[in-house]
């Protein structure tokens, strides 16, 4: 790999954004394509944040720091990567159901997927089910990320899922739930179609979800 791309994945990896900057701006003038310094430098160092997150071998603000560059980065490379057709893994419709205000674990999922290359559309905490299926029906998502994190609001996941089913929409996406309430059983019984214990691991389902979605 060209040493300056690890270089940009270091720094991204130590939440160091201005670094990140200089070095993406080095990589460009050096004429290393927008698409190579996204994955090899950028995603790569996303990638190894969040298997370190997932081994508890570093926490929620380092993750909050690389995210940062990560954005730093991914900003600087947009026009290249326009001009070059890249396009996104696929597309994630995410947010935490009615009656849960916590925003914490979905923004981790949030930058975790976008780490895989995948584009998020963010909408908020306390959604409740219309506003899924709304954001559905206008974003044509391939995935929803729901989350509880909470017991009481678990049933809500179960609302949105219905919600999903009775607009029409439910069949052409995948359903991926997670939250500390949350398990593998309850993801079956409310009929969802992954289920992720921690924002790294949702990432990796994801992933994983849309290459199988592609074939």
């Amino acid at each position: 790999m060209n040493p300056l791309l690890e270089e940009i994945s270091a720094a991204l990896q130590n939440g160091k954004a201005k670094k990140v900057k200089e070095l993406i701006e080095n990589a460009l003038s050096e004429g290393i394509p927008a698409q190579e310094i996204l994955q090899q430098g950028l995603m790569s160092g996303m990638d190894i944040i969040a298997v370190k997150f997932k081994n508890n071998e570093v926490y929620v603000p380092e993750v909050l720091l690389a995210a940062r560059a990560m954005n730093t980065g991914t900003a600087l490379l947009k026009e290249g990567l326009a001009g070059s057709g890249a396009k996104p893994l696929g597309k994630c419709v995410l947010g935490t159901v009615k009656g849960d205000l916590h925003d914490i674990g979905k923004n981790l999922v949030r930058m975790m997927l976008e780490g895989k290359g995948i584009e998020v559309i963010d909408i908020g905490i306390d959604v409740p089910y219309e506003t899924f299926v709304e954001a559905v029906q206008n974003e044509k998502p391939d995935i929803v990320a729901m989350s509880a994190l909470l017991t009481t609001t678990m049933d809500e996941i179960k609302h949105t899922i219905d919600a999903l089913v009775a607009g029409g929409v439910r069949d052409g996406v995948i359903i991926m739930v997670g939250g500390a309430p949350v398990t593998p059983e309850f993801c079956k019984k409310v009929g969802a179609d992954l289920y992720a214990p921690d924002a790294a691991t949702a990432a990796d389902a994801a992933k994983q979800a849309l290459l199988d979605k592609a074939v």
